[in-house]
């Protein structure tokens, strides 16, 4: 594998996992909203990723990308809170909250973040192999 591919692959990384952390950080601003019917409640979010295994393997590549291939909605049942005094309440006196787990999406954010710092550190000690590898040649 050349180590211009490391660059390649890091980037997609980075790139996926900074996708990961904005619709993490969009899951924990619209956690506490509330709605007054389950077709407006906002519904938490997850990227989905994938390796581009075989577009590798039909070009005989060591390296495999990450590809984002979409973002898709929680399907867990949204909160419904009874709170007849809420002005948001529905005729029958409810509420209706995300599905968003803060304590879940707080550990999303931490697991992104340090995926996101590794990568950074994957292509720093690319770079410094390549820089090394010019010195030899003074």
């Amino acid at each position: 594998m050349s180590l211009y591919n490391i660059f390649d692959v890091a980037g997609s990384g980075m790139s996926a996992q900074s996708l990961r952390l904005n619709v993490t950080a969009s899951n924990l601003a619209n956690a506490n909203s509330v709605s007054s019917s389950v077709e407006e409640t906002y519904r938490g979010r997850h990227p989905v990723f994938a390796a581009e295994l075989q577009k590798a393997a039909a070009n005989q590549e060591e390296s495999v990308p990450v590809k984002v291939l979409g973002i898709v909605e929680d399907q867990d049942p949204l909160r419904q809170e009874y709170n007849p005094n809420h002005p948001l309440a529905d005729e029958n006196g409810y509420i209706y909250k995300p599905n968003v787990n803060v304590m879940e999406e707080m550990a999303n954010m931490m697991s992104a973040s340090r995926s996101y710092q590794t990568n950074v550190q994957v292509a720093d000690a690319a770079k410094q192999m390549l820089m090394k590898t010019l010195q030899l040649g003074k």
